[in-house]
């Protein structure tokens, strides 16, 4: 193990090894919270560099697609992860999809949008008395943020906007690090991972992920894949890394392995 990747277990560096060796490899990441640290306000997310310029240089591979799945609106996702141009995007939790040019965006139908804003008013009273959380809205939700509300009041919001919310059909509710996203399109990030895969005839997948909502994506991985999960909450993932800064020695050593094995070929 050289010096640059002594942060990684012996385990996944194997686990990299082997997956880098597969026809078709697809690489997919969430972004907060993974490629990027967490901020306190969304807008200010940025991607390591050093994640960033792995990320670039693993899209320009042979036999390897690259692709971001997040909770964001993929307009947010654009603007803050400046994607390689051939990176696919999925974003409000898989609502939105952009597989190149031609994509078609997300459209709400009569219904979905009447649903939509009944559920930005229920939230807009919740912001109103409860300092420090604020909303954001997305093609087909909106999202509770309570990173910068107090612990309680935090609590507080989130419960009464799911008591509320619940009682709603067609809504759907995920909890993740100090949000509560909300839905009016059914969607999932382990679908997405699942729709990625059919559409890009990968042979294995790599993905890394730190919140409760990508569980849902490492639940989906199969036999040849590798899951990771950033952090140290509970997961279902093969293998961890601590941090995003970690995510970055990751990406290096998949792509000095992938590089070697498409060179070769």
């Amino acid at each position: 193990m050289t010096a640059e990747n002594l942060s990684l277990s012996p385990e996944l560096l194997d686990a990299v090894r082997r997956i880098s060796g597969t026809e078709h490899l697809l690489v997919a990441l969430d972004f907060d919270g993974t490629l990027s640290p967490l901020v306190d306000r969304a807008e200010d997310a940025r991607p390591l560099p050093r994640s960033a310029a792995a990320l670039e240089a693993l899209a320009q591979l042979p036999r390897t697609t690259t692709a971001l799945i997040s909770g964001r609106a993929l307009d947010s996702l654009r603007l803050v992860a400046s994607p390689p141009a051939d990176t696919l995007l999925i974003g409000s939790h898989g609502a939105e999809v952009w597989l190149g040019e031609g994509s078609l965006g997300l459209e709400l139908d009569e219904e979905q949008r009447l649903k939509l804003a009944a559920v930005r008013e229920v939230l807009a009273e919740i912001v109103n008395i409860a300092p420090g959380t604020l909303l954001e809205d997305k093609p087909a939700g909106v999202v509770l943020h309570t990173r910068m509300a107090d612990d309680d009041v935090a609590e507080d919001a989130v419960e009464a906007a799911t008591r509320v919310l619940r009682e709603h059909s067609g809504v759907y509710l995920k909890t993740g690090k100090r949000v509560l996203e909300t839905s009016v399109v059914h969607a999932s990030k382990g679908e997405a991972v699942e729709f990625l895969r059919q559409a890009t005839g990968a042979t294995a997948i790599l993905f890394a992920g730190d919140d409760v909502t990508d569980e849902d994506a490492l639940g989906r991985l199969m036999g040849d894949d590798v899951g990771i999960k950033v952090g140290l909450d509970f997961t279902q993932a093969q293998y961890r890394v601590e941090a995003p800064v970690h995510v970055a020695e990751l990406l290096e050593a998949l792509l000095r392995e992938r590089r070697r094995v498409t060179a070769e070929a």
